[in-house]
């Protein structure tokens, strides 16, 4: 990390040491504001394992890129070992495990309850841990929640209702080879730009849209100058939660089953929020004189077409291990959807 980053980091953490009388502090940066759903489900996160250890966990929130700006620099920073817990995303990760990448492929997972019962799968989360935990040391999974959604195309000046309207478009993407190949073979140029600059590469033109979910959208206003969203929902929004593995082994199995209580109550929230807040979101976007397209079957049916190739790249770059691991991903949302289709057919009874 840069020189800069950690003497912020230690200055931060030193200033607050002063009051510190808990066997364990948590270091926890964000990137995004105080009103994101990130920081609010950090304050679950936080009163839980503070109130469940009796005060021998302390959590300090850093929000809004105080101690790292970019994911790369937050992540680098848990394997230094200067933060704790960081929420990240797929895409991120596979910059470290590239066969990680198949769970972002366009179009694989079809609704919330497929995506929430795989990541609950912990037998193939804890599979997943271990591989990333080889590739990138220190890094530990905690697990894979929703960060907003799902990835809609939005665009400044242009309506798309087809993959041939997305041509020639520059479409901010984030700084993973996946969703840059799929806007790549919609046509159009894709601009990796992290998070912090995004509002303002929409509101000069440095882009002409962006992958986002509509909660997203909105609460970083970036609907101010997004004119159309066209709900195609090409990804889930996963979000990674990394951990510092040698913290997190340190503790005694007591303070670690707090620790994963604690994660799986803000798992709660960040998974119900989108739910809460779309509605509101696509409000306030139509309020903005925003429009909104649903696309027809046949025109998601196009879409996923056109991204067919994103698989193969997948394949080409990933190797046999990749291979390996999108067919497990498949696998594993096959058995959702099965087990969700049995629920079913006894509610139907």
């Amino acid at each position: 990390m840069k020189k800069t980053l950690l003497a912020v980091a230690a200055t931060a953490m030193l200033a607050s040491g002063a009051a510190y009388s808990a066997d364990y502090k948590l270091t926890v940066p964000h990137v995004s504001n105080l009103d994101s759903y990130n920081h609010q489900s950090l304050l679950v996160f936080k009163n839980f394992v503070e109130s469940r250890s009796n005060g021998a966990i302390e959590v300090d929130i850093y929000p809004s890129g105080q101690l790292c700006g970019t994911a790369k620099e937050c992540i680098a920073g848990v394997q230094a070992g200067m933060f704790d817990y960081f929420q990240t995303t797929i895409p991120e990760l596979a910059n470290f495990w590239q066969p990680v990448g198949a769970f972002d492929l366009p179009y694989m997972l079809p609704n919330d309850r497929v995506a929430e019962c795989v990541y609950d799968n912990e037998e193939f989360i804890g599979d997943v841990r271990g591989e990333l935990l080889k590739k990138a040391p220190n890094v530990r999974l905690m697990m894979v929640s929703n960060s907003g959604g799902w990835r809609n195309i939005a665009t400044t000046k242009k309506q798309v209702k087809t993959p041939d309207d997305v041509k020639g478009l520059k479409l901010r993407t984030v700084p993973a080879r996946i969703q840059q190949e799929l806007v790549k073979e919609l046509g159009g140029s894709p601009t990796p730009i992290a998070w912090p600059e995004v509002y303002t590469a929409l509101s000069t033109g440095v882009v002409d849209g962006t992958k986002n979910g509509i909660v997203d959208i909105v609460q970083n206003k970036f609907h101010e100058s997004l004119d159309y969203i066209i709900l195609d929902g090409h990804a889930y929004m996963g979000g990674a939660w990394v951990f510092n593995d040698m913290k997190f082994k340190s503790m005694p199995d007591e303070l670690k089953a707090v620790l994963i209580d604690g994660v799986a109550a803000q798992n709660q929230y960040l998974r119900a929020y989108p739910k809460h807040k779309e509605f509101e979101a696509y409000e306030e976007f139509r309020k903005a004189k925003g429009t909104i397209y649903n696309p027809s079957a046949e025109e998601r049916a196009e879409f996923q077409k056109v991204a067919g190739p994103v698989k193969d790249y997948f394949l080409s770059t990933a190797g046999k291990e990749g291979e390996q691991w999108l067919q497990r991903f498949e696998n594993e949302i096959k058995t959702c959807e099965a087990k969700i289709d049995a629920e079913y057919k006894v509610q139907f009874k």
